[in-house]
């Protein structure tokens, strides 16, 4: 999309990684896309592949924004999977084998002679939350992103907390059930956040519900030889279909365990819900029943004043919130105020 501001120079790249697209835009240094778009991953060709891609869609970027190449001050690059952030290293990316162990950073910067900050994809989310989104009048933010997994991202006074293994923030792999039938995560590993809460565990847990026996309007979306999808759930749920409605406010009071437990450990100013799962947000009814009974869970559950003081909304930068993250801790780190 064209720019529509007069950009506050210097700009900055910010590049969010995914395993089916990558998502690119220029941001200046108040917070604003002045253009953004994306292109597919194809991980299948490699890393090099990827990130000789990245650039050549970016000059096209930059004219759209109006800014030159010598306006960009830094490339802000978030990417999913485990890294070494201090090695500007990919170690492990699930469903992106062509960009094991790759030293991105550094080529990166080889390649565009800009320098580049290295972050964990939910830290990027979560900085562009704190910086320009739902954040941005608290000091600390955690952010927890609802989609086929659970990630996350935790700032703490403008610093991403990575940790020194550069896997910190993990919210989705916090433990809310030790007992003897826990849920096995996607990571392998039993009771984790993520085995319970994200939008691929709902649908499974449903799908137990209605093998179970249990009734709801759902069955049909079965019968006929469909799949199961969260909108369907979250699309029931509005109309009044039990089963739906009653396996969202469960999610939302699993999520609530698990939010309690982080809250108690960061004491964060607000908790941010991203993602694409998010019941339709303050929009709908299932959005406000999911976030209300996310509220009460804590409430019950953690000290008075955390829970007089802590706010728990959703996110409001939508898909944008990962380059502009990005672009974000670039400017931290290489910008004017650095």
């Amino acid at each position: 999309m064209p720019s529509v501001v007069s950009p506050l120079l210097p700009a900055y790249l910010g590049v969010d990684v995914g395993g089916t697209s990558i998502k690119i835009g220029i941001v200046d240094d108040a917070g604003r896309s002045l253009a953004h778009g994306k292109i597919a991953t194809e991980h299948e060709k490699g890393a090099a592949d990827g990130v000789a891609r990245i650039l050549e869609f970016s000059s096209g970027l930059l004219g759209e924004a109006g800014v030159n190449w010598e306006d960009v001050r830094a490339i802000g690059l978030g990417t999913p999977g485990t890294m070494d952030v201090k090695e500007g290293k990919l170690l492990h990316m699930p469903n992106m084998s062509g960009w094991d162990f790759f030293p991105i950073r550094s080529y990166l910067e080889n390649e565009s002679g800009k320098p580049v900050a290295f972050v964990n994809d939910g830290n990027a989310a979560a900085y562009g939350e704190y910086w320009v989104g739902r954040g941005s009048e608290h000091d600390s933010v955690v952010m927890i992103t609802l989609g086929t997994g659970v990630g996350g991202g935790i700032i703490m006074h403008d610093i991403a907390l990575h940790g020194d293994n550069s896997h910190g923030s993990e919210c989705g792999h916090i433990v809310i059930d030790s007992g003897p039938d826990a849920r096995i995560c996607p990571c392998g590993q039993p009771g984790h956040l993520e085995a319970y809460v994200s939008a691929t565990s709902l649908v499974k847990r449903v799908q137990e519900k209605l093998r179970a026996g249990e009734v709801s309007s759902l069955s049909s979306l079965l019968t006929e030889g469909g799949s199961l999808t969260t909108l369907d759930i979250a699309n029931h749920g509005e109309q009044g279909d039990e089963l739906a409605r009653a396996s969202i406010i469960e999610t939302a009071v699993l999520l609530g365990r698990g939010i309690t437990s982080i809250m108690h450990i960061i004491d964060p100013g607000i908790v941010v819900l991203g993602g694409g799962m998010n019941f339709g947000g303050s929009e709908s009814e299932m959005g406000k029943i999911f976030l209300e009974t996310i509220r009460q869970t804590v409430t019950e559950l953690t000290f008075p004043v955390l829970a007089e003081n802590t706010i728990i909304d959703f996110a409001t930068l939508g898909s944008s919130c990962g380059y502009i993250g990005a672009a974000g801790v670039a400017r931290k780190y290489f910008g004017t105020t650095s």
